[in-house]
C-alpha cells in the first residue's frame, strides 16, 4: 500500500462500530436468555473471531451487513466445542472468553495465530485458576487448555497490571461464581465491562478502594437480552484526528462517535497540544456516551509540556503510535512514558514505531517505557506494519505529511480492526 504527501484531508467519515464494546456486547448477549439484536457491530477480523467462537459454543448467531443478532440460550445453554476455538489475532477474544469459560461444565481449548500466541496469558491464568478452574498453557501462552467448574470459587484480585481485559475476565468469571467477586484496580482502565454488564441487567457495584475502584459483581446474576447500536470507535476516529490536526485548513466531522470518559485521552491530549477539537450532538447508546467530534486543522500543533505519562497512559495506551507520529508535526515533539506495556500487543509497538520513524528520518530515541519524538521533516519511506493493525494506520497517516512516497508493507493488517480503513483515509484527501 503506497500514500505520498497530502495538503489538507476533508469530510464526514462514519467510522465503524467500537472493537471493544463489539467483543463485550456479544459475549455477554451470548450468555443471556433471548434474542439480543447489535446495530453497527464491528465488521473487523477480531470481532469476527469471537462470533466465530460463540457459534462454536453453541450459540446461534445471525449477521447482516453490520447488524448481529444473537439467539442467547442463557448461561447454561453453552455446549462443549468440537475443535479448539480460534481467536485468530484478538487479544480480547482470547482473555474474556476465557473468564466465560472457566465457568462451565465442559473442558475446551482457545487457540490464536503466531501473534497472539506469543502474547502473555500467565495474568489471567493466575486468577482463573485460583478461581477453581484449570487452565493449562505453553508456558504462559496460548494455546489455553480450559477445563471449567461450576460454580466457581468468588474472589477479590487487585490489578497487577493497568489492563481493561484481565479485569473483565474476572469479572466475566464471576457471573458464573458462588457469591461475590470483586476486582480492585490501583489504575482506572476502560469500564465498557461494567456498563454493558449493566445494560443486561447485572447489578454491577463500585466504590472507592484506596486511590482506585472496587467493582463487585455476584454470581448467579440473570443477563436480560437487550436491543442497542455500538457507538463508533474513537480509536479508530484518533487516526483522522490527528491527519486532520497536522494539516492546515482540514476538517474532519465523525458523527456518534463513543466519549467514554476512559477511552476519551486523546481528545484531552490533542488540546493539550492545541488542537481544536469539538463535541457536539451529545447523546448515549449502550449504556455509552456518544457525539459528533469535528477536528480543524489549525497549524502545527503546540504543547507546552509535551509528555505523556501516568495515569493518562492507560487511556490512550492505543492511541500511542498515531501520537508518536503527531509528535513528529508538533512544535515541541512529544515524549511517551510509563507506557511497557506496549511491548507486548500484537507487536513490540515501542520498538516498531521507534524504526518506523527512523525509517521517514525522524529524530527520535527509545526507552523501555516509552520513546522520545522531536520535530522531524518526515520523508517517504518503506515501513513494515510488523503484522500490526495500529501500526499499520498510524503510518498511513505519517505518510500524508512527508515528502516523497511512502510504501507499507503488510499494510492489509489493518482489517483486523478498521477493514475499510484505508478506502476512508483515501476519500478525505482533498490536495496533493
Amino acid at each position: 500500500m503506497k500514500f505520498s504527501k497530502a495538503r489538507r484531508v476533508a469530510g464526514i467519515v462514519v467510522l465503524p462500530g467500537d472493537k471493544s464494546i463489539s467483543h463485550r456486547a456479544a459475549m455477554l448477549a451470548a450468555m443471556a436468555d433471548g434474542t439480543s439484536r447489535i446495530e453497527n457491530f464491528a465488521t473487523s477480523k477480531d470481532c469476527t473471531s469471537t462470533l466465530y467462537c460463540l457459534s462454536a459454543l453453541g450459540v446461534r448467531i445471525e449477521t447482516s451487513g453490520a447488524t448481529v443478532t444473537v439467539i442467547g440460550p442463557g448461561d447454561n445453554g453453552w455446549r462443549p466445542p468440537e475443535r479448539p476455538l480460534d481467536c485468530g489475532n484478538s487479544g480480547t477474544t482470547m482473555r474474556l472468553l476465557a473468564g466465560l469459560l472457566a465457568g462451565q461444565p465442559f473442558s475446551s481449548t482457545l487457540v490464536g495465530d503466531a501473534s497472539l500466541s506469543g502474547r502473555p496469558m500467565k495474568r489471567i491464568i493466575g486468577p482463573l485458576t485460583e478461581m477453581g478452574a484449570s487452565v493449562e498453557s505453553d508456558d504462559g501462552h496460548a494455546p489455553l487448555r480450559i477445563s471449567g467448574r461450576r460454580p466457581l470459587l468468588p474472589i477479590e484480585f487487585t490489578l497487577p497490571v493497568a489492563s481493561a481485559q484481565l479485569k473483565s475476565s474476572i469479572l466475566l468469571a464471576g457471573l458464573l461464581a458462588d457469591g461475590d467477586t470483586s476486582v480492585i484496580e490501583p489504575i482506572p482502565t476502560r469500564d465498557h465491562t461494567e456498563r454493558m454488564l449493566s445494560e443486561f441487567g447485572v447489578d454491577v457495584r463500585i466504590d472507592k478502594a484506596g486511590g482506585g475502584r472496587r467493582i463487585t459483581v455476584s454470581g448467579g446474576s440473570q443477563l436480560e437480552a437487550r436491543d442497542f447500536r455500538i457507538p463508533s470507535d474513537v480509536s479508530s476516529a484518533s487516526f483522522f484526528m490527528v491527519a486532520a490536526a497536522c494539516l492546515e485548513g482540514s476538517r474532519i466531522e465523525m458523527p456518534g462517535v463513543g466519549l467514554n470518559p476512559t477511552r476519551t485521552g486523546i481528545i484531552e491530549v490533542l488540546r493539550r497540544f492545541g488542537v481544536d477539537v469539538q463535541i457536539s450532538d451529545e447523546g448515549g447508546s449502550g449504556g455509552e456516551p456518544v457525539g459528533t467530534l469535528t477536528v480543524r486543522g489549525l497549524g502545527r500543533p503546540n504543547a507546552g509540556v509535551p509528555r505523556i505519562d501516568g495515569k493518562i497512559v492507560a487511556n490512550v495506551i492505543d492511541e500511542i503510535p498515531i501520537l508518536a507520529v503527531l509528535g513528529t508535526q508538533a512544535v515541541s515533539g512529544i515524549e511517551i512514558r510509563d507506557a511497557s506495556e506496549l511491548r507486548v500487543k500484537e507487536s513490540d509497538r515501542i520498538s516498531a514505531v521507534v524504526e518506523n520513524l527512523r525509517r521517514m528520518g525522524a529524530d527520535v530515541e527509545e526507552f523501555e517505557d516509552g520513546l522520545r519524538v522531536g520535530p522531524s521533516d518526515l520523508r517517504g519511506a518503506v515501513v513494515d506494519s510488523f503484522g500490526d493493525h495500529r501500526i499499520a494506520m498510524a503510518f498511513s497517516v505519517a505518510a500524508l505529511f512527508a515528502k516523497g512516497e511512502t510504501e507499507i508493507v503488510d499494510a492489509g493488517c489493518a482489517a483486523v480492526s478498521y477493514p475499510g480503513f484505508y478506502r476512508t483515509l483515501r476519500s478525505t484527501i482533498i490536495e496533493r
